[in-house]
């Protein structure tokens, strides 16, 4: 198991965190697809596992 997948939820903050950070500096405009961009990214975690 990589160690990635070990701390699911812990990278789930930073990913959360990172779309966050993107979107303020964008002014949202891009948000739909930061948060696709999000989910694909917690997806490739958990299967990882």
């Amino acid at each position: 198991m990589d160690l990635a997948a070990k701390n699911a939820d812990k990278v789930d903050t930073v990913i959360d965190k990172a779309g966050d950070i993107v979107d303020q500096k964008t002014g949202g405009k891009f948000a739909d697809k930061v948060d696709t961009a999000q989910e694909a990214a917690k997806n490739a975690v958990r299967k990882q596992g």
